[in-house]
């Protein structure tokens, strides 16, 4: 790739500052994989106050030794958390990786009395209301990896799995042996490839358990990225990754681990070979590199903006304050808003996202709010805080959760929103107790009125918008327990012409995301109709569609609603609670779901078809494909032994 830099100082700074930014953009897009239980414990419980403690303390206590094991509290209220972060991590990166984990967890597994989370498959987080490992937790694991096939041509097949297969059996051995339960090493296949294998287990499993993990990873991860590029797979008790590329200090290699506790990061032996002596140019040229950058952001910071910066600014602050002035979306004053919640008192603490804390307030006329306060540490909320502003201050529908106002002091950024009394609809189809509250008429309305709400997004509105993060959680109910659709951080506009648009930044939640979205990074109305289906088969079965819980064979409920649909057995998919209800508009429910979430988004039907098909029962529907994560699955061999099908991710890290 050729280039050209202009010589002035401005023009150098503001190329540094976009190269900075794109790689600094891209490097933090997180991959995040929730495990959340179907059972619930009561908010404002015992149990959720201890959990919340307890994970504050895993955070913060995952150093030096890379592990941490918590308890917290008394029986029936007792918590169990667990911490581990990988070996290539350092001090201040394992306690970042741990604090996004945390409300990683906070954020998709609410509820749920137990759960685990790998972060960006560098850190793992786990709590729970027992100390043993229970067997679904034993059998849940994910496995990444690259559809790009190996680069070099593979002359014999036969030895290059055979190079792999003896370095990860080495490892795994190596590892199951080792004080901290680790071993990274590298295998030649020819002069082009090489193998570059780190596994780990968590540090409070025995030797054997920690090679039995090890061994049944290995099998599986090979049979699923043979002649790829490399591959990823971790789950409750252990962790592998082979790559074709360096991604680890090569020093780790021959690193003798230290006496208990053991160090993540222990220093390389001392060496006079060209090998030694290149990594440590690479190494201070690296660390050179970064201070550098930081030394550009100070300075960055202190030119602050060019004229032309300046002024683009100014017309964006002008264009803010104007709409202060309109009485349907005031800027209230930060007193104001401390004085409304009790100055953020915990009582008054509704919920806590990725974004920040979500507080109950009531303002000095009496009106009931809700109180979105930007975490100061999210780089990643300060964009949805401007996306959210521009956005829903356009909107108007009875289905979209309604701006009050805003705030922005210093460093304190708030959105205040209409309070909605009854929650989200997750607080009430994924609780045992609570879903008997909503009979069949009153989903309906509900899946009615979602529906209602993303036809306005996509047709309707004077923006055409995407909103990219619909879920059960992001389902208000007001008074009535009347729908409305809120966070729109994430979402996107898109032009009159415009049917498809492309990110290298994947955002979203698990288990909501179309396929072409989690994959290829392409996202259009089509992602957001495959995220309502998924939703419509949750509500109709008050089951989550991925989390600790196994359907039958399946991992998750798309592949289950699809195997009940083909076997005319699709009663069993049903909530039990909804008896005495209109089996055929159930039915046609799950119908349309299953159109919705068919793999291919050209199937998947507009959300003005998706309405019509809902409410008008004469019109016939075609027959619907097989949905997306088909093959999620788990298939037992004769010894009764679990494996699990994956579906394959592309794009899973930049390189």
């Amino acid at each position: 790739m050729a280039s050209h830099c202009n010589s002035s100082p401005q023009s150098s700074l503001r190329l540094f500052l976009l190269i900075f930014a794109t790689i600094f953009q891209l490097a933090t897009s997180a991959i995040i994989f929730p495990m959340c239980s179907d059972s619930n414990f009561t908010t404002n419980s015992t149990y959720e106050s201890n959990r919340n403690t307890m994970l504050s303390n895993l955070s913060s206590a995952g150093w030096p030794t890379g592990f941490s094991f918590q308890i917290l509290g008394e029986a029936p209220d007792q918590v169990f958390g667990r911490a581990l972060c990988l070996v290539t991590y350092n001090s201040s990166e394992c306690e970042t990786c741990l604090l996004n984990a945390v409300e990683a967890i906070k954020t998709n597994c609410a509820l749920s009395i137990r759960a685990g989370l790998w972060y960006d498959r560098n850190c793992f987080l786990r709590y729970s209301n027992t100390n043993s490992t229970i067997s679904d937790e034993k059998s849940w694991s994910m496995i990444l990896y690259s559809t790009a096939n190996v680069s070099s041509p593979i002359s014999n097949p036969d030895k290059f799995q055979d190079v792999y297969s003896n370095l990860m059996d080495s490892l795994a051995d190596r590892a199951a042996n080792s004080t901290n339960l680790f071993k990274v090493d590298t295998a030649k296949y020819n002069a082009s490839i090489t193998f570059y294998g780190l596994v780990q287990c968590i540090r409070d499993i025995s030797r054997d358990d920690c090679y039995t993990c090890l061994q049944q990873y290995r099998s599986q991860l090979r049979a699923y990225a043979e002649g790829k590029q490399g591959g990823t797979m971790s789950g409750f008790q252990c962790y592998i990754r082979m790559e074709l590329y360096p991604y680890f200090d090569l020093s780790l290699i021959d690193a003798t681990p230290p006496a208990l506790p053991p160090e993540l990061s222990p220093l390389p032996k001392k060496s006079t070979g060209k090998r030694r002596r290149l990594i440590i140019i690479i190494s201070v040229s690296v660390a050179l590199l970064i201070i550098g950058c930081f030394i550009g952001l100070l300075l960055i910071r202190k030119l602050r903006y060019t004229e032309e910066e300046m002024l683009t600014n100014n017309n964006k602050t002008l264009d803010l304050w104007s709409r202060e002035r309109s009485a349907d979306f005031p800027l209230f004053d930060f007193n104001e808003i401390a004085n409304a919640t009790s100055n953020f008192a915990l009582d008054n603490k509704l919920g806590e996202g990725g974004f920040g804390p979500v507080y109950k307030g009531v303002l000095q006329d009496g009106l009931e709010i809700a109180v979105k306060r930007l975490s100061t540490y999210s780089g990643q909320g300060l964009v949805e805080f401007n996306n959210e502003i521009q956005l829903i201050a356009k909107l108007q529908h009875r289905n979209l959760v309604r701006l009050v106002g805003w705030c922005i002091q210093g460093e304190e950024k708030i959105l205040i929103y209409e309070f909605m009394p009854n929650k989200s609809l997750d607080y009430f189809i994924f609780d045992e107790t609570r879903r008997v509250l909503l009979n069949w008429e009153r989903r309906f309305e509900i899946i009615e009125g979602i529906g209602q709400g993303l036809l306005y997004l996509h047709k309707h509105s004077r923006l055409r918008i995407v909103h990219r993060d619909l879920k059960a959680s992001n389902v208000l109910l007001d008074a009535e327990m009347n729908p409305k659709i809120s966070d729109f951080g994430l979402a996107r506009i898109f032009g009159p012409k415009e049917l498809q648009a492309n990110t290298n930044r994947v955002v979203g939640t698990h288990g909501y995301m179309a396929p072409e979205y989690a994959s290829e990074g392409l996202f259009s109305m089509k992602s957001d109709v495959f995220s309502f289906g998924v939703l419509l088969l949750e509500i109709v079965s008050g089951k989550r569609n991925v989390g600790f819980h196994r359907y039958g064979h399946f991992l998750n409920l798309l592949g289950y609603a699809w195997v009940t649909w083909k076997d005319g057995s699709i009663s069993e998919l049903i909530c039990p609670t909804l008896t005495q209800v209109s089996q055929r508009q159930i039915e046609r429910c799950i119908h349309v779901a299953l159109l919705c979430v068919q793999e291919n988004q050209v199937d998947r039907p507009i959300m003005s078809d998706v309405i019509m098909f809902l409410t008008t029962e004469t019109i016939i529907l075609p027959e619907p494909k097989q949905p997306a994560y088909f093959n999620v699955s788990v298939t037992e061999d004769a010894a009764g032994s679990c494996s699990i099908n994956y579906v394959t991710l592309t794009n899973l890290e930049v390189r």
